[in-house]
């Protein structure tokens, strides 16, 4: 169920390079990388005994984005950001990304499931998983597992399960495990209003496959995008599966938005970090 494709790991990785100053850019390598699947078990022992003892948990999800915006997109956005967000931090590693999420009843279907790709697991079953994983680190050596949700509807499944994994683990166990809520709140908040002052309308911006969501994908994985027929096809509306208007979205845009990410990403962790060692 993590997405174990070493080609996916590459792409999240050439497209975090794309995003990184170039020094850092110049200086990784399959050794040097971030990502936990790039990594041999020996070189990834050595990496936790010389401190690298948080490790990033990024959740995507497979839906549909309306017909302009492809199916993985959470899972790539994930990644990516995550990877930059352990580059920034230093000393953390990134797990593959969780790309079968909850996304409603199969059958019949609703919300997303009514629009083909889309992928739902039953909650119980997507809990268990990130125990699974959880536990797995926990048993190398990691001390900060920390789960980065990219899209809305599973937040409170990663606090749930932080809860329940500290709780078993008892106050006195080295690990804890982390709900980071602050990754994807950012992007409903702060950059909602970076958008508003530069004279983005709210239906724009949107809910869902809106100039918001549109923008994130042009800075971070671009040909997920289908540019050229957004700007010549029919706007889509709700029967669709969309709400807002991704016609103005562009990579610019789309920047400021993983910034903000980044930003508060690094800045919680390094909170909860300095909490809990010092």
């Amino acid at each position: 169920m993590l997405s174990g494709a070493g080609h996916f790991a590459g792409l999240l990785v050439a497209a975090a390079s794309l995003l990184m100053p170039p020094v850092m850019a110049a200086t990784s390598g399959a050794s040097a990388s971030v990502m936990l699947e790039e990594l041999t078990s020996t070189e990834l022992r050595s990496r936790i005994e010389h401190g690298a003892t948080t490790i990033l948990i990024p959740i995507g999800g497979v839906e549909q984005s309306g017909p302009y915006i492809a199916l993985g997109k959470h899972n790539v956005r994930a990644g990516i950001i995550a990877a930059m967000i352990a580059q920034k931090l230093g000393n953390t590693m990134v797990a593959p990304v969780v790309s079968y999420v909850p996304e409603g009843a199969v059958n019949p279907p609703a919300g997303h499931m009514r629009f083909s790709g889309t992928i739902s697991i039953p909650t119980s079953a997507f809990e268990a998983l990130l125990e699974g994983a959880a536990a797995s680190f926990r048993q190398h050596g990691f001390r900060d597992i920390i789960f980065i949700g990219d899209h809305g509807g599973y937040q409170q499944n990663e606090v749930n399960v932080a809860q329940k994994l500290n709780r078993a683990w008892g106050k006195d166990d080295p690990a804890r495990a982390h709900a980071l809520l602050e990754y994807y709140d950012i992007t409903q908040t702060a950059f909602v209003d970076d958008l508003k002052k530069q004279g983005y309308s709210s239906a724009e911006i949107g809910l869902h496959a809106g100039l918001n969501d549109a923008s994130l994908m042009l800075a971070t994985a671009p040909s997920m995008v289908r540019v050229e027929a957004m700007s010549h096809g029919p706007k889509p509306g709700v029967a669709d599966g969309v709400r807002g208007d991704a016609t103005r979205a562009t990579a610019e845009l789309g920047r400021l938005g993983v910034q903000r990410q980044v930003d508060a990403s690094v800045n919680a962790i390094r909170t909860i970090l300095n909490e809990r060692h010092h």
